[in-house]
């Protein structure tokens, strides 16, 4: 479970990466070579959208699994395996038909894909380069008898899929990389292919303090901010205490049709 102290810190301000890099000197060299890449390619590509996918891009040609916050295979597996548990544990059965929002290289995805019925996981991404480390993967498991749909998107307004269609509905680790107003984009549009009795559970990274983001990559966000977020769109969203009691790092919150 995060610290207090954890949830407090402004990651964004001079102070804080000054006392950080007193403390862990090793990691000025890859933080500045990180800041100078991000700087260039947030010139090239304002939309952040396109901005991201450009990091994941050079991310993922060094190595998919540390693209998709893995720094290690057994890393890799680990929280994959963390995924499914706990949405085994919350009702996903291999009836339900479940859309993975940024289902990276299949890091839980392939756990998922293996448990459901084929046909039933549909996974989205907003990077080629990501969604190419999918396959691999896919074939590396021996799943393509479970035809899973792997699909890239530009948005999240959702509007290429069936209307109340997916039980569940789960994006790991990706409204920790983005901007207030994707995230509202994506509430705004989730109810309306949320299967009767369906959720959607989202992780995110949380302050009590300061909202504010690192590098335009991680964006730290109030649990109220994003409740009141989803109830704008008639939605009811709850924090997942069970979730955090699992040290995973990262919040969750479900949302349901209100």
């Amino acid at each position: 479970m995060a610290s207090k102290k954890n949830l407090v810190v402004n990651r964004g301000t001079l102070a804080h990466k000054v006392r950080y890099a007193v403390t862990r000197p090793q990691h000025i060299g890859p933080y500045l070579k990180r800041a100078a890449r991000d700087r260039w390619l947030a010139f090239k590509h304002p939309d952040h959208v396109a901005y991201y996918r450009a990091v994941m891009a050079s991310d993922t040609r060094r190595n998919p699994e540390a693209a998709v916050g893995s720094q290690t295979h057994e890393r890799w597996l680990a929280l994959g395996q963390m995924q499914f548990d706990y949405l085994s544990r919350h009702g996903l059965t291999p009836g339900s038909r479940m859309l993975d929002i940024g289902c990276g290289n299949l890091r839980a995805g392939w756990r998922f894909i293996e448990h459901l019925e084929p046909g039933h996981y549909y996974g989205i991404d907003i990077s080629p380069d990501i969604l190419i480390a999918a396959k691999r993967t896919l074939t590396a498991q021996g799943l393509q008898d479970k035809v899973p749909h792997l699909t890239i998107t530009q948005n999240l307004t959702l509007d290429f899929l069936p209307t109340g269609h997916f039980d569940v509905v789960h994006a790991h680790s990706v409204f920790s990389h983005s901007p207030i107003g994707i995230i509202d984009e994506c509430l705004a549009h989730v109810g309306r292919v949320l299967a009767p009795g369906g959720f959607f559970d989202f992780t995110f990274d949380r302050t009590s303090g300061a909202e504010h983001q690192v590098l335009r990559e991680d964006f730290y966000y109030r649990t109220e901010t994003l409740v009141s977020l989803a109830e704008k769109h008639g939605l009811h969203a709850r924090f997942m205490d069970d979730w955090e009691a699992l040290g995973h790092g990262q919040s969750k919150i479900r949302v349901t049709a209100g």
